[in-house]
């Protein structure tokens, strides 16, 4: 018997009528199928699932496969419900991209099969670690895209102070920064012109969105690296996890980015294709 988590996306009808037959499915051949509190509200208490309270998210990290039904943005939250456990995740494309789904929905019966009987590859992908707060009550995020560091009062730039490896690199007056990853890469900052990275890379990539300076390039800084961003000047900013607004940032806070140690496990039936990737994405020529 295997441990099945089932996350869905809340708005797409047709992602909660694959939840429902997914968990019918894998109950009847003897497997157990977990689902947070939010999500099986969706799809029904009849389909025969074993419920994760707010208060115990973690307990998905407990699970063999976590299949997420939706589209990237689904994906991401995956990877925030399990906090760095490295549970691999089989993203099911519902949604519009799908940079980071593996299978479309008339797949997703063969590849849970597949993986469960190891015929199946697992993709490492580098994840942010992103600290906030003072010593005493430190919060501590993991990003699978970026840490965005943004403004909270539109038409108005702010400034933000840079320091790498603790030294002071220079003031920003942006819009907002954009901390990233590799994956990230063909998120928020390829939007804000950001270089294209191949995702299975470890490094960092710093990505000033609409910058009121000279100096307007992305910075590409290896993993070890640790930026740290912080809010100076009067106005005060906002700290975005992979799209998921997590707390407001008052002038003079700090936000202190790096590589994690934990990584995200992305299942895969083999290389990916990343040129071929994005070839179909943006619907290049060959011509």
């Amino acid at each position: 018997m295997a441990v099945i988590a089932i996350t869905v996306h809340h708005t797409r009808s047709e992602a909660m009528v694959l939840a429902r037959d997914l968990a019918s499915w894998l109950s009847g051949q003897g497997h157990r199928v977990l689902a947070c509190a939010e999500d099986a509200e969706l799809f029904g208490s009849e389909a025969g699932i074993d419920i994760v309270g707010h208060e115990s998210r973690a307990t998905l990290g407990g699970a063999d496969l976590v299949v997420a039904l939706g589209g990237d943005g689904t994906v991401l939250r995956t990877v925030e419900l399990l906090g760095g456990t490295p549970v691999p995740i089989l993203g099911v494309n519902l949604g519009q991209l799908g940079y980071l789904t593996e299978v479309e929905p008339h797949e997703v019966h063969n590849a849970i099969t597949r993986v469960l009987d190891g015929d199946h590859e697992i993709e490492h992908r580098m994840l942010l670690e992103v600290v906030v707060g003072p010593p005493d009550s430190q919060q501590r995020f993991l990003a699978l895209n970026e840490a965005l560091v943004d403004r909270t009062l539109s038409g108005h730039t702010v400034r933000m102070d840079v320091a790498i490896d603790g030294r002071v690199f220079t003031p920003y007056e942006v819009d907002a920064l954009i901390v990233g990853t590799p994956t990230g890469s063909t998120a928020y900052g390829y939007s804000a012109g950001g270089p294209i990275v191949a995702p299975t890379h470890r490094l960092i990539v710093l990505t000033p969105v609409s910058p009121h300076m000279l100096f307007d390039r992305t910075l590409v800084l290896e993993a070890s690296s640790t930026v740290q961003v912080t809010m100076a000047g009067h106005r005060p900013g906002a700290l975005i996890i992979d799209g998921r607004l997590v707390r407001e940032l008052a002038p003079g806070e700090s936000v202190r980015c790096t590589a994690a140690d934990e990584q995200a496990h992305l299942v895969v039936f083999g290389p990916r294709d990343f040129p071929g990737l994005l070839k179909a994405k943006f619907k290049l020529s060959d011509r």
